[in-house]
């Protein structure tokens, strides 16, 4: 099975995709933008613009998941922002037609929850580079009124709200619908709080 998180920038996918990553023993944690930062990597900052307008990009997610799919017993777990429909359907959809069980998640929030996010984790990320303004927080903001206006279609399904859930209630959620058993959640409200963050500072991006 693979899962796939998607939703706005700075709507809670990384953080998701890890709480069921380490309650769900024998899964895979499979990030496709890795992908497109090793790709921009091969070029001259100047020519970088969304990777994922690159075929290259779509075509290796689609390859690289069909494999581990193949091979792999656990769960794959994805978290992804994928907000066009015909690069949707090139990579889910292809996944699908492939014979593979792909369940889809879009987690939503109200504008103003989001923007709450991305401002704490921008303090983090600012912090971590001495002050310098955390440019894809930015990015997010620029980007998030067409993420949640996509992410609400229909054809994005399965919708889960996540105001006032918290991490690892929108991974029981996820995991419930998908039919998977998760390990209890034994963490305090602190060690919960230091695992988020330190989730946060593992990802953030210099390119």
């Amino acid at each position: 099975m693979l899962v796939w998180i998607n939703g706005p920038f700075g709507g809670g996918k990384t953080q998701t995709a890890h709480e069921l990553h380490r309650r769900l023993p024998g899964s895979v944690l499979s990030d496709p933008e890795v992908a497109g930062f090793g790709l921009h990597r091969m070029m001259p900052p100047r020519l970088r613009g969304d990777f994922q307008d690159l075929s290259a990009w779509r075509q290796g997610v689609f390859e690289v998941l069909d494999l581990v799919l193949g091979k792999q017993d656990g769960p794959v777990i994805v978290p992804m922002t994928l907000v066009e429909p015909m690069y949707f359907e090139e990579i889910v959809g292809r996944l699908r037609e492939r014979g593979h069980d792909v369940r889809h998640f879009a987690l939503l929030a109200e504008r103003e929850t989001v923007l709450r996010r991305l401002s704490e984790r921008g303090i983090v990320h600012s912090v971590r580079r001495k002050g310098v303004p955390p440019k894809r927080e930015s990015f997010a903001v620029s980007k998030l009124d067409l993420c949640l206006e996509r992410l609400g279609r229909a054809e994005f399904g399965e919708h889960l709200h996540t105001d006032r859930l918290t991490v690892a209630e929108v991974a029981d959620r996820i995991a419930a619908s998908a039919g998977l058993t998760l390990e209890p959640n034994t963490d305090s409200a602190l060690r919960g709080f230091v695992r988020r963050k330190w989730t946060s500072v593992k990802h953030i991006r210099f390119d």
